[in-house]
């Protein structure tokens, strides 16, 4: 036989993952499904911090240079964000050596987390050259978190491709996201996969791509979108993707038909203790919209 099995455990976010790999000498499909660990379970009693509250520049802080984004931020309370391509910031892979340490100084001197990277690299088009170049663009952008100090590098899928099978398109995701790990894990940085797009957004899917992926470097963004509320509750979808989520996009948090304050509990449930970042539309009076957000966000949480 040429498959062998290789059998590992990782820790993350303080879970013991058990990961079955089954790998083909020719590449074939890996499928790696996450599991908790009972025998485990002391790893799991280690003290968690609370989690944090962030920014997305989009959109927001769209039209924000750096300085401002920091200065508005540690004004209102927001102790992270995430710096969204093409906007005004001009965060991107063709900054200079020079332009990238001084970026990532910037933002160590503040005390403000470059938490991440939001790219538009996406892996659903049918036509493989264009997978490529998305992949290439995420290689940079990885590279260019690794220079900046950022933790991860945002990807996204953006739909379902009309004709062709919902399977092939999830595994072709998953095995491209797979790549980007291993270019991700090169650098110690991580890739997070938005719950984003039409059709691919469905929870389910996401994880169909993830169980494909088994990369231990890639996670998922947990999105906040309404397609994510069955039944009136976040429960189900969450807990299939739970333990992969390693960002969360928060949005309008006056949302009645959105369940915050289960997202929050959910999230502090699993043990997260790391961004909910706000994305949310741009504001005359940003600063004031910053804190009143900052406000209603701590009286949700847990």
């Amino acid at each position: 036989m040429n498959d062998f099995l290789n059998r590992r455990e990782f820790l993350c976010r303080g879970t013991v993952w058990t990961a079955a790999t089954l790998v083909g000498a020719a590449g074939s499909k890996v499928v790696i499904s996450p599991a908790l660990a009972a025998e485990k379970s002391s790893l799991r009693k280690e003290p968690k911090g609370k989690m944090k509250l962030g920014l997305v520049t989009y959109n927001l802080a769209k039209d924000w240079d750096v300085p401002t984004i920091i200065e508005k931020c540690r004004a209102t309370g927001f102790e992270g964000v995430e710096l969204r391509t093409t906007h005004a910031h001009g965060v991107e892979p063709t900054l200079s050596v020079e332009k990238r340490r001084e970026v990532k100084r910037r933002f160590a001197d503040s005390g403000l987390v470059l938490w991440g990277l939001g790219t538009t690299c996406e892996f659903h088009a049918p036509d493989e050259a264009v997978v490529r170049r998305n992949i290439e663009t995420c290689r940079a952008f990885v590279q260019l978190a690794a220079d900046v100090g950022a933790r991860g590098v945002k990807v996204r899928p953006n739909a379902l491709p009309d004709g062709v099978p919902v399977e092939r398109t999830l595994e072709q995701i998953g095995r491209a996201l797979r790549e980007c790990g291993q270019i991700a894990a090169d650098q110690g940085v991580e890739i997070w996969l938005e719950v984003h797009g039409r059709g691919t957004s469905h929870p389910p899917h996401i994880r169909t791509i993830m169980e494909h992926c088994g990369h231990p470097q890639v996670g998922v963004c947990w999105n906040s979108n309404l397609t994510d509320v069955k039944d009136g509750s976040l429960k189900e979808y969450f807990g299939l993707l739970r333990d992969w989520i390693r960002s969360v996009h928060i949005n309008e948090l006056y949302r009645e038909e959105y369940p915050w304050r289960e997202l929050f509990t959910l999230l502090q449930e699993a043990g997260y203790d790391r961004f909910t970042l706000a994305e949310i539309p741009g504001s005359p009076d940003a600063e004031r919209l910053m804190r009143y957000y900052r406000a209603l966000w701590r009286e949700l949480t847990p």
